[in-house]
């Protein structure tokens, strides 16, 4: 199984001289030239010279106690929906190949700011939606998919190549990758971290994290909003630089969500066994039977996955109408046929579903007011076999409509294979749900199974 090594972690060795971001940069590059050629979680690799140069200058900041962030030195990959200056920008359409805009987006300037080396881009399916383009294997299993949109930085993380890398999400392309391949996702509040130059613009897009640790994926966040903010308009990621000390939570609700009936067996045993232990520990778990409100809350996020593609798909008139229109082919066949689908949607009705999510966020939010966070499942199930699907959205979109910050934690399996626990909290709540998350991932040397 492959090995997860946490940055964050190593860095009380580099300020001790036992280490140093160049021997960690060696042993990233090291699993990369074994994984990758099963893998293909890369569209493009930087400059290795280039690279190690930026680990030297980064040794002698730790040196001389002058890191320039707790990030200084750290590897990490962007997907390919993300601008780099150095390196092309695809959006995982073959037509896209190559495409030099010459300026990083606003989190990997960010990056570059703090130390942080970026080895290159990861795969993305076709415009970070559901089809499909380069052929990522699992680092688990390569007979099965990685998840995505995120699907190359969700890889590379899980086959421990880098501790953490950027992807994107606006129904489950952070969390639902994440829980295939075993590492940590972090998607944090609607606008926290500053998207601009991302190619996933909708109004339920989130840069996120992957991770090896809720640390690993804390520091990330932190040092991207205290350099570049979030969206323009929004406060960005509220908390410490540091990751804060694990809290523990005294109520949790446990929400099954509308993709509850595509959840395998091995998935709701999974889920129904770590609530045991957490209520062993003492955390009451409440849900829909023996409470009313979670009951109605369920009822409202029920078709959570229809409203949301019902509000995707009118904000993706653009660019989307403009390339079926101009240039069928620069669409596969599901993006064209969601065009046609949506073609005869008015205003009004896009209208009409924004307003609903808001009701459905307030109700959210009222109810937090009595627990510590959402219980969930980060997927239905076990990555599926094949490369052509990358899994069912059903229970991970719930966490993208309500906006707030969403986790998942490799904690459960499925068919042998990592499945996610996923916790979700309030809007502009992502260090009290860290806090929470933290401290279930302490614990979890305490919880029968845990990896």
């Amino acid at each position: 199984m492959p090995v997860l090594t946490s940055f964050f972690a190593e860095t009380a060795e580099f300020k001790a001289g036992r280490s140093s971001p160049s021997r960690f940069l060696d042993k990233c590059l090291a699993r990369l030239d074994e994984a990758e050629p099963t893998l293909k979680a890369f569209v493009h690799l930087a400059g290795r010279d280039a690279a190690k140069a930026l680990a030297a200058a980064s040794d002698a900041r730790w040196k001389a106690g002058t890191p320039l962030s707790p990030i200084d030195g750290l590897p990490i990959v962007i997907k390919d929906i993300i601008e780099t200056a150095d390196m092309p920008t695809g959006q995982g359409s073959p037509f896209w190949a190559g495409t030099q805009t010459r300026r990083d987006a606003a989190s990997v300037q960010a990056l570059r700011e703090a130390g942080a080396i970026i080895l290159g881009k990861t795969t993305t399916t076709e415009y970070a939606t559901s089809e499909p383009f380069h052929q990522t294997t699992n680092p688990h299993d390569a007979k099965r998919t990685p998840g995505g949109s995120s699907s190359g930085t969700a890889a590379a993380v899980g086959a421990g190549i880098v501790p953490a890398g950027l992807g994107t999400q606006v129904v489950a392309s952070t969390l639902r990758p994440a829980s295939f391949c075993g590492c940590v996702g972090f998607k944090p509040s609607v606008g926290a971290l500053n998207r601009s130059g991302s190619f996933d613009h909708l109004s339920q897009s989130c840069t996120g994290i992957l991770a090896a640790t809720p640390g690993d994926a804390w520091v990330v966040a932190s040092a991207i909003s205290e350099r570049v903010g979030g969206d323009p308009g929004f406060p960005g990621l509220i908390g410490p630089v540091l990751p804060s000390a694990g809290r523990k939570p005294a109520r949790l609700a446990l929400i099954e969500t509308g993709g509850w009936g595509k959840t395998t067996p091995g998935a709701r045993a999974a889920l129904a066994e770590k609530r045991s232990q957490l209520e062993g520990l003492g955390i009451v778990i409440a849900d829909r039977n023996s409470d009313p409100d979670i009951e109605a809350f369920e009822q409202a996020i029920a078709d959570a996955l229809t409203l949301t593609f019902d509000i995707y798909d009118w904000e993706f008139r653009w660019p989307l109408r403009s390339f079926a229109r101009g240039e069928p082919a620069m669409l596969g066949q599901q993006l064209r046929a969601r065009q046609v689908e949506c073609a005869g949607m008015t205003i009004d009705v896009y209208r009409a579903n924004i307003a609903r999510r808001a009701a459905i966020r307030q109700r959210a939010a009222w109810l937090l007011q009595r627990y510590d966070a959402f219980l969930s499942l980060s997927a239905t199930g076990a990555a599926p076999v094949g490369l052509a699907w990358t899994g069912d959205p059903g229970v991970t979109v719930a966490g993208s409509l309500l906006g707030g910050p969403a986790m998942s934690l490799p904690l459960m399996a499925d068919e042998g294979m990592p499945l996610g626990l996923q916790l979700l909290g309030g809007i502009d709540k992502d260090a009290d749900l860290f806090a929470v998350a933290e401290w279930v991932w302490s614990n979890r040397g305490l919880m029968k199974g845990a990896t």
